[in-house]
């Protein structure tokens, strides 16, 4: 294409001049073409091109105290200009353009205290860096690169052993709860002795007498009440901040195994097949009567939005109750074995996980709002109690016969994170600290033991009273 800016009749002489000069050197050449700052001079105008680069021969440098820059300069800077442009295009080792001299490349291409052209080889640029626009190279490629994720890890040993004399070895009792307000309630023999996380002091609460014995122990939702479930089929209210018995409630025939707290209302299960509401706060012993079981009521959990009542019994049964039926609303068969382990979802509305016994030995999973049964997972052993976490999508299993073990699973996967044994008899009892991240499980052994199984919830990052107590074996009477 011709120059849009044709020189002046004047300046033909020196124009037919310079084509009889021989060609420049290649490496001249190159320099001219990729070198904007060189500029062809006319005698008598100044030359521009179709480019807006500043002319600096018109400049006044003195008007500014600025030493107007001589050819010597000039040349240096289009020379370390273009080798620069060069290397960047074509990199550093392409052939035609010949680099300046060591010395003076050294110095340009590392000024001192300076991060200007200082290139890391570790460091990798995207062609799309080079386009004229800022794109990411998740956007033009369509690939999203989410940080790996390191596996969590699960302390394999317990920080915590508790010596519990005379807890009982029997798959259908429920020895063990964890307060609100982080006490927990062990029934020993005929017994009920509460533990406080924070000071580690134990407090005997009461004594049944030799005639009758702790069948079941459950804590209200929130303040001080405990539900103690009796051999003789009674249930005993305790406020425990004083260790004084608040009322008495009859009802059942046979012992009471099974405990579950729904705000002031304490549902009972029973050898005697039934479940019994009660109102703490009317007269009367119970409300309702709720029957459908056809043997020993061994597991009882009220939903977190307290509109569902899971029941398990012996009869291989998992039922689930209104607030007000006295007939179940739904009724699960699968199960081959007593339904002991039953746990609600904190995360998903609806979903029931339960736990058979030796029997079946399997993990079964509900949607209780569309009636359906999910998955099932085979975990080779006894379930004897299940908890999930209300901090991540996980949940805990501990088992009997035969492998005595606490498995820890991630939900849906049903994935293990972590197995964890020390116990040498059925792990029968398990409860949940208030914060979430601690379990507490006893077995036939006579131990508690304490393990740190789920990570803190997200919105808090303290840590557990329980959790700062020293490693060590102490007996809990």
């Amino acid at each position: 294409m011709d120059d849009p800016t044709l020189p002046s009749p004047s300046s033909s002489s020196s124009s037919s001049s310079q084509l009889n000069q021989p060609p420049e050197t290649p490496p001249r050449h190159i320099e001219r073409m990729l070198n904007v700052n060189h500029h062809h001079r006319s005698p008598s105008r100044t030359i521009y091109s179709d480019r807006f680069i500043p002319s600096r021969s018109g400049s006044n440098f003195g008007l500014f105290d600025i030493k107007s820059p001589t050819n010597s300069q000039s040349d240096e800077t289009s020379s370390a200009y273009t080798t620069l442009l060069h290397a960047a295009l074509f990199g550093h080792d392409s052939a035609g353009v010949v680099p300046p001299a060591t010395p003076d490349r050294r110095g340009l291409m590392n000024p001192p205290n300076q991060n200007i052209f200082r290139f890391k080889s570790e460091t990798r640029r995207s062609m799309h860096s080079l386009l004229p626009f800022g794109f990411d190279d998740d956007v033009v490629t369509g690939v999203h690169h989410s940080p790996v994720k390191t596996p969590r890890k699960v302390p394999r040993s317990p920080y915590k052993v508790l010596d519990a004399p005379a807890l009982q070895d029997d798959f259908y009792l429920n020895l063990v709860d964890w307060s609100s307000n982080n006490v927990l309630a062990v029934g020993l023999g005929n017994c009920v002795y509460l533990w406080n996380a924070c000071s580690s002091k134990v407090t005997k609460l009461c004594d049944l007498g030799s005639d009758d014995s702790v069948c079941s122990v459950g804590w209200a939702q929130r303040g001080t009440h405990l539900a103690v479930g009796t051999g003789n089929g009674k249930v005993q209210i305790w406020d425990a901040s004083c260790c004084k018995r608040v009322r008495t409630m009859e009802g059942h025939r046979l012992r009471v195994g099974a405990l579950a707290w729904s705000s002031s209302m304490l549902s009972s299960g029973s050898r005697d097949k039934t479940i019994l509401q009660r109102d703490i706060r009317a007269q009367e012993d119970f409300v309702s009567k709720l029957s459908g079981h056809k043997s020993e009521v061994c597991g009882l959990k009220w939903s977190y939005d307290n509109r569902e009542l899971a029941s398990g019994g012996n009869d291989n049964r998992l039922f689930v109750w209104n607030q007000h039926s006295t007939q179940p609303v739904l009724k699960y068969c699968e199960h081959t074995a007593a339904v002991k382990a039953i746990a609600w979802s904190p995360h998903l509305h609806g979903l029931l996980a339960s736990g058979g016994g030796t029997a079946d030995r399997c993990i079964r999973f509900w949607n209780t709002t569309t009636n359906s049964h999910l998955s099932c997972m085979d975990t080779g052993s006894q379930v004897c109690n299940l908890v999930w976490s209300k901090n991540v999508n996980e949940l805990v299993s501990t088992h009997g016969y035969s492998q005595n073990q606490i498995i820890v699973w991630r939900y849906p996967t049903m994935s293990k994170l972590a197995t964890l044994t020390g116990h040498t008899y059925r792990v029968l009892y398990l409860a949940i600290s208030p914060d979430g991240q601690t379990i507490v499980t006893g077995a036939g052994d006579e131990t508690l033991r304490f393990w740190n199984v789920f990570p803190s919830p997200k919105s808090q990052n303290t840590g557990s009273e329980i959790g700062a107590s020293c490693l060590g074996r102490t007996i809990i009477r």
